[in-house]
């Protein structure tokens, strides 16, 4: 084993002690379509939340790498008729967009014993409907639709810059937002933004969360 996506990590985080400016963050390590092996490698190294965005994939690692103690979190899409099936391996969820989850979520058989799970409200920040997210005038709505779930804990908010816009101006407007999902619950301060090309931006406007992948991780394996 090289170790090279250990070294990636040490000097990424050497880069966020000196831009995290004394505030907690959350380092969280998206190994999407990377082997169980490199998991275990960043692991050994002291890591441990880590990203995934598909299933079955995310489940078939969770479960090679149940020896460990981490936390995974789904920052994909999360698909209603599988959203049951991510909860049961991801303690966090980043993508919460629809009331439509939240009611799949919470089903199951009377009597069903589901885990509570850390859930963050993604917002849309494009002009485009298609694109995952709710959109900023249904937040409110949604937010407190999570937060009276007895499926989810109402941790904050998620998005993705958009392309073509500069970062800082769209983490200033989810900024803005995060502040209309704490008036609803005060303890719901997360803010999970920023990826390997825009997180000090993140950083400067609140970012609790980052979602860091090919900066540690390298390039995905061949073919994947």
């Amino acid at each position: 084993m090289t170790h090279d996506a250990a070294a990636r990590l040490a000097a990424f985080l050497d880069e966020l002690e000196g831009a995290r400016r004394g505030r907690a963050v959350t380092l969280v390590v998206v190994t999407k379509r990377h082997p169980a092996s490199l998991v275990r490698e960043l692991a050994e190294a002291g890591h441990r939340d880590f990203g995934e965005s598909r299933h079955p994939e995310s489940r078939d690692k969770a479960a090679e790498l149940a020896d460990l103690d981490l936390t995974w979190h789904f920052v994909g899409q999360l698909q209603r008729n599988k959203a049951r099936q991510v909860a049961s391996y991801a303690h966090v969820l980043h993508s919460i967009d629809a009331t439509s989850l939240v009611d799949a979520l919470e089903g199951g058989e009377p009597g069903h014993e589901r885990p509570v799970r850390d859930a963050l409200v993604q917002v849309n920040l494009t002009d485009d409907p298609q694109r995952g997210g709710v959109d900023p005038a249904g937040l409110d709505a949604l937010a407190e639709r999570v937060a009276a779930s007895a499926a989810l804990r109402l941790r904050g908010v998620m998005a993705v810059a958009p392309l073509g816009e500069e970062p800082a101006r769209a983490f200033e407007r989810l900024a803005r937002l995060a502040e209309r999902v704490r008036a609803i619950d005060p303890d719901a301060g997360w803010i999970s933004a920023g990826m390997s090309g825009d997180w000090r931006e993140a950083l400067e406007h609140g970012a609790t969360h980052l979602r860091i992948g090919t900066a540690i991780t390298g390039n995905r394996p061949p073919g994947l």
